[in-house]
């Protein structure tokens, strides 16, 4: 087994891989670790199942003890792939309070951040209206063309 990590590797069933293939990923990789599904509204608007989180979005935890949970991502660990909500905190034997991370697949995007250009071109390729809508004025081009 090679000792660096390679993007030609395509899949492999052994968890060790799975694991190293993880663990050693770039940061450009790990951005799309770090994405959660959307709401049943935001999945027919967009076209898309899953976006990568980024801070600022809103998001509901879906798994654990505080599932229903609604509230702001703070920051993201791209290095463990955790994410921290606003809100979301847990009591040290101290008595003081940190931020408790969570994991992306146990999240749901309720509301995401759409001020970035790269995120709303993402979100304009696969929309599905907008595919009908291009291959209709092709089609409509093409006939004047023809006739």
């Amino acid at each position: 087994m090679k000792k660096a990590w390679s993007n030609k590797w395509v899949s492999s069933t052994q968890p060790r891989k799975q694991r190293k293939y993880v663990y050693n990923a770039p940061l450009h990789i790990r951005q799309k670790f770090v994405s959660a599904h959307l709401s049943e509204a935001l999945r027919n608007r967009f076209g898309k199942r899953s976006l990568p989180i980024r801070k600022g979005d809103e998001v509901k935890i879906m798994r654990g003890s505080n599932a229903g949970h609604k509230g702001k991502v703070d920051r993201v660990d791209l290095k463990h792939s955790k994410i921290y909500i606003e809100g979301h905190t847990v009591k040290k034997v101290d008595g003081s309070e940190i931020m408790k991370s969570v994991h992306p697949s146990n999240i749901l995007l309720v509301d995401p951040k759409m001020d970035d250009k790269r995120r709303q071109m993402i979100v304009e390729r696969s929309r599905p209206n907008n595919k009908a809508e291009k291959t209709k004025a092709v089609k409509d081009t093409d006939k004047a063309k023809g006739e």
